[in-house]
């Protein structure tokens, strides 16, 4: 009898429900793609972790020394339903040897405790699935200090798979993502405000297996386009990197300026949010792109009454998924805080966008044909000719290669004071003061610190720090604030 080696994790992937409802050529397709999902993300983290493929579940074993990372990984990694930790014995042949694993390997944990064995079989054995639970129960009872056993209020449940004559005993249990793999259900464009609901949006497009591409419409100058950056890059960090995507900003200031120009003042909210799914549209229509994603909601705003939404439609004949339409605020809000984005979110700078005098909540067909003929699309047709288009994974090469605030990598005498942005980890150490104001209070807790100091701030790769610090310059005039990246 043989296990895995001790300084190796197992891990045992259930794929999402409906991906096992699906045909056979659909399903191996979709399990196809998530294995090579896997080996991108993972073999970033250690090219040795093994990755084996099966019709109904995906097997990882990883070095321990990234288990933490691992772990995490597969947890936000779109198509798996719940991921298992597993240790691995083989060669398993016998009830009796099941009985003395089970056991020794829990024989202290359950001492003075109620259990529940639960145990699944495949392959060809002289017991059962219930045999299995039946016989390590009362094995358990008879040569531990177990309490006894309880069907439905165990304390300690005790889980296991056998497959022909490997023995797997379920450790930990994780609820993963669910949803299908990146790259099974083709690519989206994201119109991307930064905000609660255009990143919840992404997300949940990028849950159900859309490779989520990012347009963004910059209104407000360098410092709001940093910050939809910082989100961009964040989502794809945590949920889709398994495929590059495209960032694009589109210059939209001339637009604004030709919307106040031509366009009545009640229509200006519409109007805005029509040209800004034209030009998306003109954008998706280069990328072979067949539909967008914005994150409106019914109702939360005047431009997002039906008969509105209905104008704004009109514009374009890609398919337009609003998967917020129908969600209240606080919940849409819920979901930026578990998936991270909520401190993006509250701390977006602010843009001058389009505020009209008396919106219109109920819009004409009629009126907003003759508003539209005011406008000269040229000045669109311009915007769109001079959109930017990075992959998002060079977000920190464009930032920091742009180097607009100069990086100390080295401290050589007390003027500076380190800020370290993290949200945890261990604090740095360096020879000079050091504080910590987490990137999402830097906002409103710079304004309150000494002017008479230099500021380095401190983040593990240094785009954070460059991000916010670059922030600081442009949105508050903000001199005396650098990065600090050492060597």
């Amino acid at each position: 009898m043989q296990t895995s080696t001790s300084n190796t994790q197992k891990f045992i992937l259930k794929l999402f429900p409906e991906i096992m409802v699906k045909g056979a050529s659909a399903r191996r397709q979709m399990v196809g793609q998530l294995y090579v999902n896997l080996g991108t993300v993972l073999h970033r983290i250690d090219p040795d972790i093994v990755i084996k493929k099966f019709s109904d579940k995906i097997e990882v074993v990883a070095p321990k020394t990234v288990l933490v990372e691992v772990r995490q990984m597969l947890i936000q990694t779109s198509g798996i339903e719940q991921v298992l930790e597993a240790l691995q014995f083989d060669k398993v042949m016998t009830l009796d040897e099941i009985k003395s694993i089970v056991g020794d390997l829990f024989k202290n944990e359950i001492e003075d405790k109620t259990i529940v064995v639960r145990a699944k079989r495949t392959g060809s054995h002289e017991f059962t699935s219930m045999e299995i639970e039946r016989g390590v129960g009362g094995y358990l009872l008879a040569h531990t200090g177990a309490k006894g056993v309880s069907l439905k209020n165990a304390e300690v449940s005790i889980k296991m798979e056998l497959v022909h004559e490997q023995l797997n005993i379920i450790t930990q249990k994780y609820k993963g993502l669910s949803g299908f793999p990146i790259g099974t259900q083709g690519d989206i464009l994201s119109l991307m405000s930064g905000g609660f609901d255009s990143t919840v949006a992404s997300y949940l497009t990028m849950k159900r297996g859309l490779k989520t591409h990012f347009v963004f419409f910059n209104l407000g100058g360098n410092a709001h386009e940093i910050g939809v950056k910082q989100v961009a890059l964040y989502l794809w960090s945590k949920f889709g990197s398994s495929h590059r995507v495209k960032f694009i900003t589109i210059p939209f200031d001339d637009v604004l300026t030709e919307i106040f120009r031509s366009t009545g003042p009640t229509y200006m909210g519409v109007t805005l949010k029509r040209l800004m799914i034209q030009a998306s549209e003109k954008i998706a229509e280069e990328m072979e792109i067949d539909a967008l994603v914005t994150g409106e909601s019914v109702a939360q705003v005047s431009s997002q009454t039906l008969r509105n939404l209905a104008l704004i439609d009109q514009v374009s004949t890609k398919l337009i998924l609003r998967p917020l339409s129908t969600m209240n605020k606080p919940d849409i809000m819920n979901i930026a805080a578990d998936i991270g984005t909520k401190y993006f979110a509250e701390n977006m700078p602010e843009y001058c966008g389009v505020i009209s005098q008396n919106p219109i909540i109920h819009g004409s067909f009629k009126r907003m044909e003759k508003e539209a003929k005011r406008f000269d699309y040229s000045v669109l047709d311009k915007a769109v000719e001079d959109a930017q288009h990075i992959y998002v994974d060079e977000i920190v090469n464009d930032v920091n290669n742009l180097e607009a605030v100069e990086i100390v990598r080295e401290i050589d005498d007390d003027k500076y004071v380190v800020i370290d942005i993290r949200t945890e980890g261990e604090a740095v150490v360096t020879s000079c003061e050091n504080i910590k104001i987490p990137f999402h209070k830097l906002k409103t807790e710079f304004d309150k610190l000494p002017t008479d100091k230099e500021y380095l701030l401190y983040c593990d790769k240094g785009i954070m720090s460059q991000l916010h610090a670059q922030y600081l310059r442009d949105a508050k005039n903000i001199e005396n604030v650098r990065v600090y990246r050492p060597e």
